[in-house]
Order: structure tokens, then sequence, then C-alpha cells
């Protein structure tokens, strides 16, 4: 429970967009300083050794003994729990940023596992909480609720703790399966990192790192794009059976580890931490796939004509469109245009944002080995969110930036609840990063008069909607047909290429034809080794979303925007049900995802209008 989620843009699991060169600028790089000031940071130390006594008293004093004790007794054991685990988060959030802004040094490595193992080793000591909470009838916690204020201010809590309650194993074994970590997912993790950020791509007569390489696949020069998609291919080709190792362990980890909880499938274990149901996931893929045709397949074959091309290659998916402004856009203006948005909508919301561009905490440039794409950390309550980007100066870098910054706003909101009640289900964590980029685009969109460009502006985020639900759910698909495949044996690297260029032939449609050596791609997208069955988080968050912002626009819900801040800063509190409740959403209804997918789908209608001017 000490290792926050790293929450990131969906546009960045695949490619990294823009066009790789530089703004020119100097972009802000984040320090780290408010967390520790360095590694050997005295304050460091002194707060581990703090965390290791505290834990080990707290489980002198209080292991075996919860069920005799009064709610306020078991009220203040829960506090001091958190007190250990925000020092253990923080610790670990220090090192993993460190890790992410270069994982080529080798001292950040070493640094991120020692604190890793420092972190399990203490964090052992605290084990014992959770698991006689679990043990606790029914009955006997919900009189202790009854009986005490104080634990009742726990309630949320400990009700997303007992959802686990079915699938909890002996302690000795969960004791086993903590302290193993380390040596386990957590390792394996490791070396995919490392090995990605070490390697190089050849692009033509250059070496660039993955995340420039990737960045290649969007130049308006095709033969750039081409050069890019062989290049990524050969790397990752040559690397395949590494990755193909590395799959295949976690796979097969993971399935030991579902049998022994019994889980009823791969993915369940991911929906019970998201605090959604097994069919409300199933009732979103099924609306997403079965919207392919007029969703992606649609879009595609327009794309297609306007590119001047019978079908498409797979470096072609990304190309800008003919009418597109492809200018560097300065990292002033992507804040500005990112500011104004989040101010119109609310000043509170934006005056939020803004610490961030106050503050050293944002890491925008991109350099040699640091982690691709985007991501938000939360880090602990006490200190503040980080954000990191590569940002490359075109107009998708603007919306990453908006869909980080709503992360970022989401967590200093929440960051009140505290740290085990502040942190928000992936399903809802999407929630404000996607808002904040459908309130940017918006803004953009309607201050756009020209036709023509306003189609481009239109077609990058139908491009966007499609990389965040279809290309998502697609990837979720894939998850799921290799883990049921691994059940029956190892897989070849050729076994996996196989399911995945099914799911993509699947997803995008007739307007692409797909090279072999396309059936690499799957190696390098990071969510398949970090956090299985997160991707359709994102897809949720922008279906949802897309709901949302159709309520807005309504004006049907008075105080639409309070309600909002309400909804941020609620954190982990409230499940979709009740957060949604005040906007007359339900997550759990089949209508509500169409909803979602009727946006995507009614911008396509508008693309497919003729606009003077623009190309055929």
């Amino acid at each position: 429970m000490f290792h926050p989620t790293c929450l990131g843009d969906p546009r960045n699991h695949d490619i990294s967009k823009g066009s790789g060169g530089s703004t020119g600028e100097a972009l802000p790089q984040w320090d780290l300083s408010d967390l520790y000031a360095a590694t050997d940071d005295p304050k460091l130390a002194a707060d581990l050794d703090r965390a290791e006594a505290e834990a080990q008293a707290l489980e002198a004093e209080a292991a075996g003994k919860l069920e005799g004790m009064s709610g306020d007794a078991l009220a203040a054991v829960i506090e001091r729990f958190e007190r250990v685990e925000e020092i253990l988060g923080r610790a670990v959030s220090y090192a993993q940023l460190r890790f992410s802004g270069d994982a080529t040094d080798s001292e950040n490595g070493r640094f991120y596992q020692t604190m890793q193992e420092r972190a399990t080793a203490i964090g052992s000591h605290l084990l014992f909480l959770t698991l006689e909470l679990n043990r606790l009838d029914d009955a006997v916690l919900e009189r202790k609720l009854r009986e005490s204020s104080a634990l009742a201010a726990w309630e949320s809590w400990l009700r997303d703790l007992r959802v686990f309650r079915p699938h909890q194993l002996s302690d000795e074994v969960e004791k086993l399966l903590h302290e193993k970590e380390v040596t386990g997912r957590s390792a394996w993790n490791r070396l995919f990192d490392e090995t990605v950020a070490a390697m190089k791509v050849r692009v033509g007569e250059e070496e660039l790192t993955v995340s420039a390489a990737l960045n290649k696949l969007s130049d308006r020069d095709r033969s750039v794009r081409e050069a890019a998609a062989k290049g990524v291919s050969a790397a990752f080709g040559g690397q395949v059976k590494l990755f193909s190792l590395i799959t295949n362990t976690l796979a097969k980890d993971k399935e030991i580890l579902d049998n022994w909880r019994r889980y009823p499938r791969p993915g369940s274990s991911r929906n019970r931490a998201n605090m959604v149901e097994d069919e409300v996931v199933d009732a979103l893929v099924s609306a997403v796939r079965e919207a392919y045709p007029r969703l992606s397949h649609r879009y595609y074959s327009m794309k297609a004509k306007w590119l001047g091309m019978e079908r498409m290659q797979h470096w072609d998916r990304n190309a800008p469109l003919p009418d597109e402004d492809d200018r560097t856009i300065p990292w002033l203006e992507a804040k500005e245009r990112v500011f104004k948005a989040y101010n119109a909508f609310s000043p509170e919301l934006a005056s939020v944002g803004q610490r961030f561009f106050d503050n050293p905490w944002i890491d925008v440039p991109p350099r040699p080995g640091k982690a691709s794409g985007a991501f938000a950390h939360p880090t602990v309550p006490s200190v503040h969110p980080y954000l990191l980007l590569n940002y490359h100066g075109k107009s998708r870098d603007v919306m990453t930036l908006a869909h980080e910054l709503g992360h970022g706003v989401h967590q200093v909101l929440a960051a009140d609840q505290g740290y085990l009640r502040s942190g928000t289900p992936l399903t809802l964590a999407e929630t404000a990063s996607v808002f904040g980029e459908m309130l940017t685009f918006r803004a953009v969109l309607d201050a756009e008069t020209d036709p023509v460009r306003r189609r481009a502006l239109l077609a990058g985020k139908v491009e966007d909607m499609l990389n965040t639900v279809v290309r998502q759910i697609a990837f979720y698909t894939f998850e799921t047909r290799l883990h049921d495949a691994r059940r029956k044996g190892e897989l070849s690297a050729e076994q996996i290429g196989e399911i995945w260029m099914g799911v993509q032939t699947e997803s995008l449609g007739p307007a692409f034809e797909f090279t072999p050596d396309y059936s690499v791609y799957w190696a390098y997208i990071p969510h398949f080794v970090h956090s299985p069955f997160y991707v359709y988080a994102y897809a949720f968050g922008d279906c949802l979303v897309n709901a949302l912002y159709g309520v807005y626009q309504s004006g049907a819900v008075p105080d639409f925007q309070a309600k909002y801040l309400d909804l941020l800063r609620a954190g982990g509190t409230l499940r979709h049900r009740e957060l949604l409740a005040p906007f007359g959403l339900d997550a759990s209804d089949p209508g509500f995802w169409r909803k979602g997918l009727d946006v995507i789908a009614g911008f396509i209608d508008e693309l497919e209008q003729p606009v003077a001017g623009a190309a055929a």
C-alpha cells in the first residue's frame, strides 16, 4: 500500500506524439527536494528508521488484539498505520521519480530497488492490520462503527479493504507474497524499464531513444515515418525473446496468484481494485467493440482518402492530416491555453493548476534515459504531486499537458482525505484528466473560426479519442487473449505477435494493412508489464467524461462546477454510483456507454461533411 500509482496519458502508451523536435525554450524540470534533498539526505534515513520503529511498536501492541478493541481504539491504530504508510510512500515516491527521470543511471536503479526492499521489510510489520480487519465478522465491525465516530470516519476505507476479503490467504502466505514482491513482479518491471531506457533505434542515419523514434511516427514525411517504424520493429525484434520471457513470466505469476486467491478470471483482481464490477467492464468492452465499424473503421477509411491512399500502413495511423497545423507551439503558449480553459470553467480549478506552473513540480524536456510518454505521480498528501511530460511543441502535447494537469489538480484536491482515503480507483482517476483535456479542446475549437482549421482540430480530437477508447479496449482484448492462452503453456514471440496482429486488424479495420514486422509492437507498451488490465480505465474515463461534459453543456445540473469539484475532493471515499448520481448518470446502465461513444460518432459525422477549401 506504500506505492502510489503513476497515472498517465493513453496517447503515450502507443506512441509519444509530436515531431521529436525542440521548442528551443528552456523547459522546466522538477525539483524533488520537497520530498528529499538527495539519496543520502539524513532526513530520509531518519524517516525510515522512525517508520520501522513505529511499525514494530504497532505490531507488538496491536497484533491479534483488533477484535477486542473499542471502536475508538481501533481508529487510533488505523491512524498510526496511515502515518507509517505515508512515510514509506514518500520514500518510494522519491526513488521512483528519480528512476523515471533517468533509468539509465545505475545509481537511480540501485536506490529505487533499495527503497522498495526497505519499505517492503518495514511494511511486513504492518501487514497484520489489514489481514485482521478482514477477518472481523460483519456484525462485530458494524457495532464498532456505530459506537465510534472516529472509526466511522474510516468506513469507506474499510469498505474498500473488505472487497478483497474473499480473496485473502493465510497470514503466513500473505507475508511471504508481500516480502517476495521485490524479487518478483517489481524486479521484472525494473528489467523492462531499464532495457527500454537503454535501447537505441536507428532511423535513417540517426540513433534515437525509443521515445524519440516513436515520435517520428507522426512526422509529416511518410518516408521518415516508414524508417522510424522499421527502426522500432528492428530494435524490439532484436529484444523480442527477452520481452516474451518477461511477458510469459508475469502472466504465469499472475495466473498462480489468481488461482490461489480464487479470482474467476485474469481481469477480476484489477476490477476489484478499481471498485467496479466485472459486469460493468464487460458492458463497456462489448459496447466499444460493437462500435468499431462506426468509429475507428469509418474514421480511418476517411483518413486514408484524405492522405490520398487506398490503404494505409501502420506507420500512417498517426500521420498529420493535410490541413493540420504542424507549427511548434511554445511552452508558454501551451501553459496559457490550458490555464485559460481551466479558468473559464472554474477559477478555483485553475488556481490549483497554477501551482504546478509556479513551482518546480513538472519535468517537461525530453532527454535520454527519461521515462517516455507522460504521467502524474501523487506522491503523498503532505507534499504534492509531480508531473512528467516529454514536450515536443505539438498540439497533442498541449492536450497531454491538459490531461496530466487534470490528474495533478485531482490529486491536490483529494489530498485532504489523507493518505489512505485520497487514492482514487483508476476508472475514476481518469475523470479529471480527460475532463481537463475536453475543456482545453473545446476552448480551442470554439475560438477557431476557419472551417478548414476547425476540421483539422476536430480530426485530431477524434484520433485522440480513438486512441483513448478503441485503442485501449483493443489493448485490453489483447491482454485477455494473451493471459487466457498463457494458461495452456508458454507462448512464443510468434504466438504473442499473432494475438497482437489479430486485435489490431479487428479494431482498426480494413483501411490498414499491417506488415509482418508490426507484430512486435506489443513489446514496448509498459502497462502490460506494470499494471495488467489497467488500460480499459482510459476508455471508462473517456466515455464517462463525454457523458459528464454533455450534462455540463446542457445546463441541466445547477452548480455543476461546485458538484464537479466535490467529486474530485472525494478521492476514494465514494464509488462511481455515488459520485455520478448528482449528475444523473449511472455507469451500470447499458445505455451509459453508448452516450459516450455517440459523442465520438457525432464528431465523425461532422467530419464527413464537405468543407470548402479542405483537402478532399
